[in-house]
């Protein structure tokens, strides 16, 4: 499987992730993700691998990642994804026009018929932060940078569908797959502390072709 890698060094390992690629192998996925793809990579290389990925993102979300290549690291960029201290920021199509900007704080919970579905849930929910804005409108629709103080299954789709604003092309929250066959969420920027040498680190990916097409 291609890898797009925006960085490497002994310690992280840092990807700009495809569409239609799950993150981990799962029922009906065993071969076609990304921890495949890595694994191959280092077994090319005729090292060993452990899979340590830091930020999951869904298996149609397109954009930054990072992998730890080794326990220490893994252990101490997962410490600064609890305390909040990786910076996450996204764009998305929205199907609409929200507000400029604004903050969504609304507890998120499974649905009672669904093993995957999602929903704002005030009673059994768990707390969900997104913040977001509006940089610009085409035809209706909106591209939207976001921002994540939690970090729950489905956040963003369910927020801005919560909003009345859902993601272009979302099979479960916007069935309407007329420009695009995904839901579209980019995980634009990352920032965070690298865990060995303690230097700021920022990566970004450029907006993929299909998102793009929208706005024109």
């Amino acid at each position: 499987l291609p890898l797009d890698i925006l960085y490497e060094d002994e310690d992280i390992l840092v990807l700009n992730k495809p569409a239609d690629m799950p993150v981990h192998p799962s029922a009906g996925n065993y071969e076609n993700t990304l921890a495949n793809g890595v694994a191959w990579y280092y077994k090319q290389q005729g090292g060993n691998f452990v899979y340590r990925c830091i930020n999951r993102l869904d298996r149609d979300t397109t954009g930054v990642l990072v992998l730890a290549k080794n326990p220490l690291s893994g252990a101490l960029l997962s410490a600064q994804m609890k305390q909040r201290q990786i910076r996450r920021t996204y764009l998305a199509l929205t199907d609409g026009i929200p507000p400029e900007r604004g903050t969504v704080s609304a507890p998120i919970a499974r649905m009672d018929d669904s093993v995957i579905t999602r929903e704002v849930n005030w009673e059994h929910g768990e707390t969900a932060v997104t913040h977001y804005e509006r940089l610009a409108v085409s035809n209706g629709y909106s591209l939207v940078e976001l921002h994540l103080d939690t970090g729950r299954t489905h956040q963003i789709r369910v927020h801005m569908q919560y909003l009345g604003f859902p993601l272009v092309g979302d099979y479960l929250y916007n069935p309407d797959m007329e420009y695009i066959h995904r839901q579209a969420l980019h995980s634009w920027k990352l920032s965070f502390i690298h865990p060995i040498t303690k230097e700021p680190m920022e990566f970004t990916a450029e907006l993929p072709k299909d998102m793009k097409k929208i706005l024109i």
